[in-house]
């Protein structure tokens, strides 16, 4: 597929929106890294037991039938813990997978928050980091694409 864009202008401003877009891709990744980074920092520990999983197909959220290939459902963890000064919690993890990344009756480390222990995660590359490693790969990717068009542009101008 090929296709011309007419003018000097219209070329900045598709390099320039290439750019912005994959640079606020960047920036919602560092934010949501951010906010992983302060609740692993701030967050108290303690020992959890998968209880169950959860299986969803996540029609909720809004996830279309054709964004999915399979549409199979997922397994979310529903952990079970007890904060250090409290009472016994249990909760749904936010990651789920399929095929299951946890299975009924394994231990695992929950992550809390003191002043509210019913804002837990389990201590996981995939609860913790995915979403912002995606969001910031694809900006990256993005804005250094557009950032390599500019450079081509103007260095053959």
């Amino acid at each position: 597929m090929r296709f011309q864009v007419r003018g000097r202008g219209a070329r900045r401003w598709i390099t320039f929106g290439t750019i912005a877009f994959g640079g606020l891709f960047l920036v919602i990744g560092l934010i949501l890294a951010g906010v992983s980074v302060s609740f692993v920092t701030g967050a108290e520990r303690a020992r959890g037991t998968v209880v169950s999983l959860e299986w969803r197909t996540d029609q909720s959220t809004g996830t279309s039938r054709r964004s999915r290939v399979n549409n199979q459902p997922m397994a979310y963890p529903v952990v079970e813990f007890t904060p250090a000064h409290g009472t016994r919690r249990t909760f749904r993890d936010s990651a789920g997978s399929n095929p299951p990344a946890y299975t009924a009756g394994e231990r695992v480390e929950v992550l809390y928050q003191a002043d509210s222990p019913e804002d837990a995660r389990i201590n996981g590359f995939v609860s913790l980091w995915l979403l912002p490693l995606i969001f910031s790969g694809i900006g990256l990717t993005i804005a250094g694409i557009g950032t390599g068009v500019a450079w081509a542009t103007r260095r053959r101008s």
